[in-house]
Parts: structure tokens; C-alpha cells; sequence
């Protein structure tokens, strides 16, 4: 049962307030820290200056939009003035702590001015008023107010700044680790965070609640969850497609045997050799004889080690000096020996579904200071103003995080490295926005649209290995899908095999095999198809013979089927397979006689030659021990 604190609920963020020991100042407990962080600069010797008193602070103005409620009647001013509770002389600066931190995983969408109900006309109206301090609604990121040198401005000009945006609070999100930042970073320092290392090594996560996408495996109620929880980590092979989190969970059992003193080392099978996987296991036999220590070792790419190299494991981990962890993305029943799959425990790990990869890539957005723009709101936040900063601000279309979502195909990896191209490409152009459905844009703020995503990503990813598995599961759905008569899903898995490079003439093989087993004599002409379907590929190649293949898979799911010939044939073979002894001779009427000494032996004689005569004639074609056998109706002889 997971327990709130003062920081997890708004209201009582406000309610639970501490004194900075710097400056003298209250503030809520949750933003203590975010606040130290700038007052500590702006005093370094920790000598606070002093603070003005109360009554000389500057009551908001009406020209102030977004930081203040509609204009209060003058008597309503007065009641306000003489209620105001002394604190001893000292103010509150609400630029960087006004504003509640927005819960993990949200996304931080802006909300916009609205009218309050019974707040006179003029320039106030229409505009939402600013929570009062200790008030429970929570604020989002676009009501805290700018920095006081830019209200003196802003008064001493007299004009309306409504649509300002104060760039020190303006993007109050929530990292991955739960504090909350005062200052959204401008387009330079989102440049840096995205420069020089993969997002997705950035953002992988180290504590198992965090790990999403693949409850089946290592869900709160598994086997295994538990046995990673109590820190009894088991031999695993963990089993799955690129970017479903095989190396991710292995990184969390990392995190997690460090607090134990349990050493984990890992290894590349695509670098690795066997002296190191040798040079590893000594060390992991000192380390248990000397330190009682225990030793995990993972494996990435284990399917790229041969069998003799696998073979190195299997006493070790019999008797526990090490404890394996291997991924793949092949299959193991093919990859991993049998020795070793015997020792470990295979763990298969789905392709991510959309919404898992949507929690991924908002957990990056947020924790770089990436706005996200809901594009059902009417209102444009783009239009409002300059930005306050002399750096440009990010925002990211929700349409494109979603896009992006279904794009990855369930790898989360692509989805996080399509999403830092993305904004690097964006930020590289530095372009003003131009104009969008009339409105123009500040060049100030850099914004990811949709079409950039699918820029980067020109196509869906397609899964698919021409060594693989994936290969035998695409053909096999192939073959099964003409059985079945259905043309459309036979056109699909045609689609999905040429598309991630299957070579075409394997296909029209393929075809030419069905054209017998499935078609056979309900369709004679169904085999001169696929013979000519495979003699045009042969010819023209890819791409323009993947017609020729689509016509041929068509014709043979709409023919007719029959496996009179195929189960005839596989009764003659279990026939010879089971047969105890020597094979029975051929008759001697069926023989050959070339030779005058084959005629005296018998051979040919007996033999009635059919053409000559009118009726079908009475012969024996079988061996005398098979004499009545009929295999089109019979399975066994």
C-alpha cells in the first residue's frame, strides 16, 4: 500500500509550509528544494537580503492577465486590504513555487484563460484568475506569474500583456525521479539533454514499477516478480523482439543486486569471446569462495554464441557459481542448447502495446520540459505572445506522440530514438512557425508536429528476420491463410514477408509446393500457375514481380482444394517406414528384359500389355505381400 506525503497532493502542498533558511521566506514543503536551488545563487555567501515588508509589495494590476482574478469592486479591494494577515513583514516570491508539481506521467497540457462567472467586462474579462496562496485547485503551468522586473515594465508601458508566459514557471513537470523543476528548459538545454547519448539509454528506468508493458512476465501477482522482489534472482532467458525491455529488466536486477552486494557483470555475445566468459566465471568462483559473494551474469545477444561456447556455462550454473541471464531475440528452442535451457527459465516478453509505448515517450517528454499540445483545445498557445525567455520553449503535437506510438510497432527503443530525432531535427532548423490556419507563430518556440515524426520514421517498422523465426511464422500463416481460402489475409502475410526483404523466389518455391499438397487434381491448372508465377520472378525480380506473386497466391486461396494426392503419397511412406524386414522384390512380369538371360530368368514374362486391349486387364501391380493394399483409402499396408 503506497502512502501520499504533503508532495503527492496540491492542497496539502500548500497547507504543510516550511522557512527557507536562507532568505527567511514560507513556502510549501514540496517546493523547498526547487527554491533553495535559486536562492542559494542568488545568495551564494547564504546571507539573505532583506526582505521588503508586506505592505509595500505591489498588489497585482489588471493589466497583469493570467495572474489575478477579474477586478474586484473597490469595496471588495478595501474588505481584501484590511483582512490581509500580518507575517511579520516578510514576502512570499511566488515565481517558482506557486505552482503545484504536476503528478507523474501526466501530460502537461496548458489551460487557458476562461470567464469568470460574474467578473465585470473590460480588459480582466475572459481571463482565469490566479489561485490564491493556501487555495486547492491546483494551477497549471501558464497561470504563475512573471518575475516583477517584467510587471514594472509591463505597468510603466501600459500595455495589456495577457498571453505573457513567465519562462521560469511555465513548465513545471516531474522527471523520472519525482521532484519537481521551477523552470522549463529552454530550447538549448533540451539540445544538450538529447545530444551525445541514445534517449533510450537515457530513459530507462531502474525500479521495477517503473518497468511497464509486459505484465504478464513480471506483473505484481508472477512468480517471478516476487523472486526479484525477495532478491532471489533465478537463471533466466529472457526472450523477446527488439526494444520490448529484455535489456531494461536486466538493468533493474542490476540496480537491485548492488543494494545486496550481489556483483553483476555484463557481456556482449556480438564482442565477447570465450576467455572472457572463462576470465568472468574465475572471478565469480573467487568472489564465492573467499566473500561468500554471489555473481550474475548477463548475457545480451546469447543466440550469437555457438554451441560449444554455450557449453561453457552449463557447470557453473549447475552448481551456482554464476547465475545466467541471456536475451534474445531468436528463438530459444532453436538458439540455446538444450543442456542450458534446462538450467533456466524462459521468459517471454510481448511486443509493447500502443499505450505502454505512449507511457514510455511521455515519461521522456516530461522529463525533458516537452509541452505537449492537446489538440482539442480551441484556443492556440502558440499565438500568445513572446515567449519571456531568450531561448525557445518545445512543444510536441499530441497527435505526434500517438503517431509516434503506433509507428514503433511495440519497440519502445525506436519510439524514444524517432522522438529525439525528431526534436533535434526541429531544433537544428530553428524556423519560425509560420502561419497555421491563420495564425502565426513566435519564432521563439519550436514546435514537433506530426509530419515530422513520420519524417523520421518514413514507415511502420516491420518485424521480420529472413534467418529468424519470424520468417518460419510468416509462411507458415502464408500457407495456412491460401488453405483456409481467404485471399485477403494471404495477400497480408505476402505483404509483410516482401516488405521486410524475404527473397521472392523462396516465395513462389513455396507456392509451387502448395499448387500440389493443397490444390492437387481439383485443380490441375493450379501447378502451370505457380511453375509460371516462380519463372517470372526469376526473370524480372523485385519489385515489379511482386504482382506476379500477389496473382498466384490469389488464384490458388479461391481454388479448389485437395489433398487426395498428398495423403496418398504420406500413406506409402509410413508404409515403407514400417515395414519389418527385406523389402519385397518386384514381380517378375513387371520386370525389364533387355537381355537374353533376363528372358530365360522370367522377366517380362506374363506381362499384359494394356493398350492392346479392349477392357482393362486383369493384372497385379503390387508385391504379393501387398496384393489388395489401396492407399488413397487406407493409412497403413
Amino acid at each position: 500500500m503506497e502512502v501520499s506525503g504533503p508532495e503527492d497532493d496540491p492542497f496539502l502542498a500548500q497547507l504543510h509550509r516550511v522557512q527557507c533558511p536562507v532568505c527567511q521566506q514560507t513556502m510549501p514543503a514540496a517546493h523547498i528544494n526547487s527554491h533553495l536551488d535559486r536562492c542559494l545563487l542568488l545568495h551564494p555567501a547564504g546571507h539573505a537580503e532583506p526582505a521588503p515588508p508586506r505592505a509595500k509589495r505591489r498588489r497585482p494590476s489588471e493589466s497583469s492577465a493570467l495572474k489575478q482574478p477579474a477586478t474586484p469592486t473597490a469595496a471588495e479591494s478595501s474588505e481584501g486590504e484590511a483582512e490581509e494577515p500580518d507575517d511579520g513583514g516578510e514576502t512570499e516570491s511566488r515565481e517558482s513555487y506557486d505552482a503545484p508539481p504536476t503528478p507523474s506521467g501526466a501530460r502537461l497540457i496548458p489551460d487557458f484563460p476562461v470567464a469568470r462567472p460574474g467578473s465585470p467586462g473590460g480588459k480582466g474579462a475572459g481571463q482565469r484568475p490566479a489561485a490564491a496562496a493556501g487555495s486547492a485547485s491546483p494551477r497549471s503551468w501558464d497561470e504563475a506569474e512573471a518575475p516583477e522586473e517584467e510587471e514594472a515594465a509591463g505597468d510603466a508601458d501600459g500595455e495589456d500583456d495577457a498571453g505573457r508566459w513567465d519562462a521560469d514557471a511555465a513548465a513545471t513537470f516531474e522527471a523520472p525521479g519525482g521532484r519537481p523543476h521551477a523552470r522549463v528548459p529552454a530550447a538549448e538545454e533540451v539540445r544538450q539533454l538529447l545530444q551525445g547519448k541514445p534517449l533510450a539509454d537515457t530513459m530507462r528506468p531502474d525500479a521495477l514499477q517503473d518497468f511497464v508493458g509486459q505484465g504478464r512476465a513480471v506483473g505484481p501477482e508472477t512468480l517471478l516478480r516476487s523472486l526479484l522482489e525477495a532478491n532471489e534472482v533465478p537463471s533466466l532467458i529472457l526472450w523477446g523482439p527488439p526494444g520490448c525491455g529484455k535489456t531494461t529488466l536486466a538493468h533493474i536486477i542490476a540496480n537491485n543486486s548492488k543494494k545486496h552486494s550481489v556483483r553483476f557483470v555484463t557481456l556482449s555475445a556480438t564482442s565477447a569471446k570465450t576467455t572472457d566468459v572463462r576470465d568472468v566465471i574465475k572471478q565469480a568462483q573467487n568472489e564465492k569462495r573467499f566473500f561468500k559473494r554471489k555473481t550474475i551474469l548477463f548475457i545480451d545477444e546469447i543466440h550469437r554464441f555457438n554451441k560449444s561456447q554455450q557449453d561453457t556455462f552449463l557447470p557453473h550454473v549447475e552448481c551456482g557459481t554464476i547465475t545466467l541471464i541471456g536475451a534474445t531475440t531468436e528463438n530459444p528452442s532453436f538458439q540455446v542448447n538444450a543442456a542450458l535451457l534446462s538450467r533456466c527459465r524462459v521468459i517471454v516478453l510481448e511486443k509493447l502495446p500502443v499505450e505502454a509505448v505512449v507511457t514510455v515517450l511521455m515519461r521522456a517528454i516530461n522529463s525533458l520540459g516537452i509541452h505537449v499540445l492537446d489538440s482539442s483545445r480551441p484556443a492556440d498557445p502558440l499565438g500568445h505572445g513572446s515567449n519571456s525567455g531568450s531561448e525557445p520553449s518545445v512543444f510536441i503535437e499530441d497527435k505526434a506522440v500517438d503517431t509516434l506510438a503506433r509507428l514503433s510497432d511495440g519497440d519502445a527503443r525506436a519510439g524514444l530514438n524517432g522522438l529525439q530525432l525528431a526534436v533535434l531535427a526541429r531544433l537544428s532548423a530553428r524556423k519560425a512557425f509560420g502561419k497555421k490556419s491563420g495564425q502565426s507563430y513566435p519564432p521563439s518556440r519550436v514546435l514537433v508536429t506530426e509530419s515530422d515524426v513520420k519524417e523520421g520514421l518514413q514507415r511502420s517498422h516491420i518485424l521480420y528476420d529472413r534467418a529468424g523465426e519470424e520468417h518460419y511464422n510468416c509462411i507458415s500463416a502464408l500457407h495456412k491463410s491460401m488453405r483456409g481460402s481467404d485471399p485477403s489475409a494471404s495477400l497480408y502475410w505476402l505483404g509483410r514477408m516482401l516488405e521486410g526483404g524475404e527473397d521472392p523466389l523462396y516465395v513462389a518455391r513455396r507456392l509451387v509446393r502448395f499448387a500440389s499438397e493443397d490444390v492437387g487434381l481439383a485443380d490441375p491448372s493450379a501447378l502451370t500457375q505457380a511453375v509460371a508465377a516462380y519463372q517470372g520472378c526469376h526473370f524480372i525480380g523485385m519489385p515489379e514481380c511482386e504482382v506476379l506473386l500477389a496473382q498466384c497466391v490469389v488464384y490458388l486461396a479461391r481454388a479448389p482444394k485437395s489433398i487426395e494426392v498428398y495423403s496418398a503419397y504420406n500413406n506409402v511412406k509410413a508404409c515403407l517406414r514400417s515395414h519389418q524386414g527385406p523389402l519385397p522384390p518386384v514381380p517378375l512380369h513387371l520386370r525389364n528384359a533387355p537381355t537374353r538371360l533376363m528372358k530365360d530368368l522370367g522377366y517380362g514374362q506374363g506381362y499384359k500389355y494394356t493398350p492392346v486391349y479392349s477392357e482393362p486387364a486383369d493384372q497385379d501391380y503390387l508385391p504379393e505381400e501387398l496384393r489388395g493394399v489401396d492407399f488413397f483409402k487406407q493409412r497403413r499396408c
